[in-house]
């Protein structure tokens, strides 16, 4: 049996508002734990037509219908329509999820604005973003995060030290295998221990080899099949699996569980670890199938 945490990204005001409430619902009717990471800034997903121009941007639009998960209204934000501060409009829709006991983190200020600029920004421009989620999240809440994973999977150097600076103890920022720590290229530790995403995500499956929303958990429960499964990090987003796609997440949890798996959250999960004897990985970056643009990965092992 592996214990399987369950990672919610909450990218938009619309997943916020939405899909948190139906999210919590589903994991109450099911009593499973689950880790909630809130953009908890300006929603301006419409800026996100500058990735136009990336390859196989088009292709991922196509195959996952953003228009339909988003909505109009979702991409024009930033652009046509000015973006709602989320943080501010659904401080008591982000406290209901730490009430009825879910973990909470911070995900973002800016959602695009991390995803599009942290990859090459400077350590002044990566810290005056990192701090505006991590006060906002003490104002809605009461007290300061300890949990941090980044928009779109998306670092910098200066971003894993600042979460060691800011006081994050837990991260989940990258893409691997197996939890870490994070080193730069000589060897010198960076932030927290992170718990990378380990398995693939609904927008990463849909479209490609006949996969739809009728199978896409298929897909998943053939990777998470058999006897001495490691542990498993799972990205959903509250955009999708907290509305269309929740009938199909709702068939994965089923089946995690009649493969005796048990759903977790990210802090129950690293409660779990030594994190003295984790290994020491380089802070890389790299491609993951089904996604456009290059993400922090998990790196080579063993550097002194």
């Amino acid at each position: 049996m592996a214990l399987i945490a369950l990672k919610v990204d909450v990218d938009t005001w619309r997943g916020t508002r939405e899909g948190v409430p139906a999210l919590m619902r589903l994991f109450e009717k099911h009593d499973v734990p689950a880790t909630f990471l809130f953009s908890l800034g300006p929603d301006h997903t419409g800026r996100a037509i500058k990735r136009a121009f990336r390859p196989g941007f088009f292709g991922k639009v196509a195959r996952t219908s953003v228009l339909e998960h988003y909505g109009v209204r979702t991409l024009l934000y930033g652009t046509l329509l000015p973006g709602p501060d989320i943080g501010r409009r659904e401080a008591e829709t982000l406290r209901s999820a730490d009430r009825a006991g879910f973990e909470t983190g911070v995900h973002t200020w800016d959602h695009i604005r991390w995803q599009d600029g942290v990859a090459g920004a400077d350590a002044a421009w990566t810290r005056t973003e990192l701090a505006r989620a991590t006060a906002r999240y003490a104002e809605v809440f009461g007290r300061a995060p300890i949990l941090h994973g980044a928009a779109g999977w998306q670092m910098n150097e200066a971003a894993y030290r600042l979460e060691g600076e800011l006081g994050y103890r837990i991260a989940s920022d990258t893409r691997g295998h197996a939890p870490y720590l994070p080193v730069d290229a000589q060897g010198r530790a960076l932030g927290p221990p992170q718990l990378p995403t380990t398995l693939p995500t609904f927008d990463e499956l849909l479209g490609l080899d006949g996969c739809d929303a009728g199978n896409v958990h298929e897909r998943l429960l053939a990777r998470t099949a058999g006897s001495g499964l490691p542990d498993q990090v799972y990205t959903l987003h509250a955009e999708l699996e907290g509305a269309k796609l929740m009938p199909a997440f709702e068939r994965l949890v089923a089946g995690w569980r009649a493969q005796g798996h048990r759903c977790t959250s990210v802090g129950a999960m690293a409660a779990t670890l030594d994190i003295a004897a984790l290994p020491r990985c380089r802070a890389a970056t790299g491609t993951v199938p089904g996604r456009s643009g290059m993400l922090a990965v998990q790196g080579a092992a063993g550097l002194a």
